[in-house]
Parts: structure tokens; C-alpha cells; sequence
């Protein structure tokens, strides 16, 4: 599914309309189509790679994986998925100030597919290479073909809520798809055949980009806030601090490991992952540019953050040791028919298809009530609960494998918790930070998964010899036990983000 910034929704400022108000697409101009067209795919080969990545670098060498064991695997897997995320923050920045998001995108493409072909090539060399190209394109791409989406659309278009509802409805569509087919693919003629398909799917990602550029009208052709010569010194010493701050962690990482090795990659990337919010939070509680008033609501927004955080360190271990359990603990027969590990991760984006209307329907006959910080609550309630329920299952199964459905049940939670919390967590963001600051909303949002990510990545490590229904349900019951907090700073909460509500826009989020 979209997560937290896909599709990104309707709250930033958008440049005014370079597109004829034409209704080709559905009602809507057609650069709408190239962008549709352009994320479907580029989901279709991402979540297509995510689905097989952890049985290639777990599986053995004479099944065509790379044989590293399960803990190293999903450690990897976390960190990959953290640094996606971090490198998102620097693909917006990059669009905002320096290329403009359409170079963004199409740079991030290109990036994304030759990834791909490393890893369709036998060889860890060849492999390790192409998840660092996927993870540095993913992270230009990412933020910036949303961002697009409100560029066809003045502010006050009426179209631009539906807009995206559409966009969000082919990220899904390619979500849903490609476990099936790159799924498929392995099995019939292994793990590099199946990162080929990836390749395939974000070349033609890249065709619908490129032969609908005049579609989109120079949507995205401009960075909104270019550099400037006097931005020079600034952006050269933050440069300089995140690049130290990198070293520091690699030196750290190294030092706990007592030398270099998967496990000090995972290490480096997971502190920086948790400290990149830290740091961001520091320099805005710092800043000479934040009033007392605007401390006040960011502070309130600290909670939020945790709750988003530890929402997502659950979720996004559908690619980590939710494929493991499926793969070693799990009955797959039905019927006499062994479902595939992999298909299990097209069920999220398939329930979001079938879901999603009925909780817009839902919001809306409830007035969008219950306010943020309670859907934030119940959003990291049920994915809690997914996670106490499978650790129950485990144990209930013992040294035996759990039924197929309890994975589909386990989803199916998670897939309602993502429904109550992320489309309002962007909106949040925006609404909290610092008008100095509103602008890295995006990042501070991007932040919560990577840092969400970096601390499975240390867990799974932490945790190598406690079984299955220990580390679900600890991490279950740690937490629920938070989201009971948040139920009970919900109603402080509330009361910041009505005083930080400034415009009619905002007065959906008011509760």
C-alpha cells in the first residue's frame, strides 16, 4: 500500500496548473495517466524485489541464494528498508533546491532498473551492488513523482482529493501484482529471473514517464526553491556534519562489531537511521525561527512521531521476519496446494483495495472523527494486536507450523491499523511543524519509518535465539503498552493541533 507518502495527499503547496484543465484521464488531465502509469510500475518492481529479497540472501548457494543466515537476512532487509527512507530526505531536498522533481524522477529510474539488472547477475558482488542502486533510486523517485501529482492541479481545483485517490489506487494495483508475477517467476527459473521481471517492470515505469513528459505540462521541470549563492556555505557545512555524522557511525559500527562485516553495514545505517529524527528535532526546538508557541505544538507532535515510529517498525517487517515466518513456521498447504512465501505480501495491498472505500465512507459519515491523535492510538492498537496474535499462534503451535490463515488474519489487522493512522500522518506533520520548517515536514515524516526500520533491524539481532512467539508477542505487548499512552495523551494532543490549525484546510484534523 501507500505508505506514508504515497500518494502524500493534498496538504503542501502546489505551483499553480501548467496543464489545460482537461478531463481525458478519468475526469482528470492525462499527465495524470503518465504519473499513474509511472508509480503502478515502478510499485510493480519494487515490491517485486522486496517480495524475493530475503529468501535469495538467506536461501543456499546451490538453490541461487547468497547463504547468509536468517538473522543476518532480516537485519539486511530492515536496514535496506531504513535506508530507502533515508535516502527519500535527500531525493526531496535534491528536487526541491538543485534538479526539480521531474530529473528526480527520471534519474531515480534509471537508477532504480540498472539496480535490478545487478541483481538479475549471479554473484553477491553483482547483488549487493544492485540493492544499493534500487535503495539510492527508490530514494530519489520516491517523494517526488506524489509531489508531481498536485503540480497538474491549482489548490483549489476540486479534483485534486480524487487525484490522488486514483494514483494511490495504481500503487496498489502494482503492489498487488507483482508478488504474483515475480513470485511466479522465481520458482519456475530462480531468484535472478525474478529480479529480471523487476528490471522489466520499471523499464516500462520508465517508458510511461518518458513519452508522457508533454502530457504533464513542465510539472516539475523547476526546483520551487533553488539554491542561491549565499545557500552555498550553509548547505557545504550541512553536508560536511552529515557526512562526519556517517563516518562516526560506520566507526561506532565497526568498534561494537570488533571489525567490518554485513552486520557493521546493518549497524552504521541503523544509528544514523535513529539519530537523523533526533538530530532534526534538536535543530528545530533550536532554531531562532521557532516561537514559543510553535515549541509548544511540536512538542505535542513528539508522541505522534513515537507512535508512527513503532507503527511502522511492525508493519514493515512484512519483508523480513514476516516472510521467515511464513517461509519456516507456517502450513502453507490448502487444498493440496502449497501456497507460495511470497504471495503473502499481496494481501495488504489487496485488502487496501477492497478497504479503503469503506473507511473513506466511514470518515465520512463519522464528520473525520475520531480526531488524529486517537486514529494515530488505534492505527498502533491493531498493529500491536497483529503482532500478540501471531506470537500466540506460535506458541500455540509449538515446535509445529502455524495454519495458513493466521498470516492472513495478521495482515488483515495491520492492513485496518495502516487505515486509521497513515492518511492522516502526513496531514499531521504539516500541521505541527514549524512554519520554518514545514517544508522538511516530508523528511521528518520519511524519518519515522527509517527509524522504524533501524530498530528491527537491531532487534532481529538482538533477539537471534528467542523464538517465535517470544519476539512477536514482546514486541506486541510493548506496543500496545505505548499505545495506551497515546490513548491517554490523545486528548493534549488534540488540543495543540487545534491550535495549530491556520487555515480551513486544516479544520479536518481538528477532530
Amino acid at each position: 500500500m501507500a505508505k506514508p507518502d504515497e500518494p502524500g495527499g493534498p496538504d503542501g503547496a502546489t505551483l499553480e496548473p501548467r496543464v489545460p484543465r482537461d478531463h481525458a484521464f478519468f475526469g482528470h488531465p492525462l499527465g495524470l495517466f503518465t504519473l499513474f502509469g509511472t508509480e503502478l510500475w515502478e510499485r510493480f518492481s519494487y515490491y517485486g524485489m522486496r517480495a524475493i529479497l530475503l529468501l535469495y540472501i538467506t536461501d543456499t548457494a546451490a538453490n541461487g541464494g547468497l547463504g547468509f543466515g536468517k538473522t543476518t537476512g532480516e537485519a539486511l532487509v530492515a536496514a535496506y528498508g531504513a535506508s530507502v527512507y533515508l535516502v527519500s530526505v535527500l531525493g526531496g531536498w535534491l528536487a526541491d533546491r538543485v534538479i526539480g522533481a521531474r530529473r528526480s524522477v527520471l534519474y531515480g529510474g534509471i537508477v532504480i532498473a540498472a539496480g535490478h539488472v545487478f541483481l538479475s547477475i549471479p554473484g553477491a558482488g553483482f547483488s549487493f551492488t544492485g540493492i544499493v542502486l534500487v535503495a539510492l533510486g527508490t530514494g530519489l523517485l520516491k517523494p517526488n513523482v506524489s509531489s508531481m501529482v498536485g503540480e497538474l492541479y491549482s489548490r483549489d481545483d476540486v479534483r485534486r482529493d480524487s487525484a490522488f485517490s486514483i494514483f494511490y489506487m495504481g500503487i496498489n494495483i502494482g503492489s498487488l501484482a507483482a508478488p504474483f508475477v515475480v513470485g511466479g517467476v522465481r520458482e519456475a527459473w530462480g531468484y535472478h529471473a525474478g529480479f529480471a521481471v523487476a528490471a522489466v517492470g520499471m523499464a516500462i515505469a520508465l517508458v510511461f514517464f518518458v513519452l508522457g513528459r508533454k502530457l504533464l505540462g513542465g510539472a516539475g521541470d523547476v526546483p520551487p526553491n533553488p539554491l542561491t549563492p549565499a545557500d552555498r556555505g550553509p548547505v557545504t557545512r550541512l553536508f560536511v556534519a552529515v557526512g562526519a555524522g556517517c563516518l562516526v557511525a560506520l566507526g561506532i559500527a565497526v568498534w561494537v562489531q570488533g571489525g567490518f562485516s554485513a552486520d557493521t553495514v546493518v549497524d552504521a545505517l541503523s544509528y544514523v537511521a535513529l539519530a537523523a529524527p533526533v538530530a532534526t528535532f534538536w535543530v528545530m526546538f533550536r532554531s531562532p525561527k521557532v516561537t514559543a508557541r510553535e515549541r509548544s505544538r511540536l512538542r505535542a507532535y513528539i508522541p505522534l512521531f513515537v507512535a508512527a515510529m513503532l507503527f511502522w517498525m511492525i508493519f514493515e517487517q512484512a519483508g523480513s521476519t514476516l516472510t521467515s515466518f511464513a517461509e519456516d513456521s507456517t502450513d502453507r498447504t490448502v487444498a493440496g496446494i502449497t501456497i507460495s512465501t511470497v504471495f503473502y505480501q499481496s494481501l495488504n495491498p489487496a485488502f487496501i483495495i477492497l478497504l479503503a472505500p469503506v473507511f473513506a465512507w466511514l470518515w465520512l459519515r463519522l464528520d473525520d472523527r475520531p480526531p488524529t491523535a486517537v486514529k494515530f492510538a488505534i492505527g498502533l492498537t491493531l498493529v500491536a494486536l497483529s503482532f500478540v496474535f501471531l506470537g500466540g499462534a506460535a506458541w500455540q503451535a509449538g515446535d509445529g507450523k502455524s495454519p495458513w490463515w493466521v498470516l492472513v488474519v495478521v495482515y488483515l489487522i495491520q492492513t485496518l491499523g495502516e487505515l486509521c493512522l497513515s492518511p492522516v500522518g502526513l496531514a499531521a506533520t504539516t500541521l505541527l511543524a514549524p512554519k520554518a520548517f514545514r517544508g522538511q515536514a516530508m523528511a521528518l515524516w520519511f524519518l519515522a519509518t527509517s527509524a522504524g526500520n533501524a530498530i528491527t533491524a537491531q532487534l532481529v539481532q538482538a533477539t537471534e535465539d528467542v523464538g517465535d512467539a517470544a519476539y512477536f508477542g514482546g514486541i506486541g505487548i510493548a506496543a500496545l503498552a505505548f499505545a495506551l499512552v497515546m490513548f491517554a495523551l490523545a486528548p493534549w494532543v488534540t488540543k495543540h493541533i487545534r491550535e495549530g490549525a491556520e487555515t480551513a484546510d486544516d479544520e479536518a484534523l481538528k477532530g
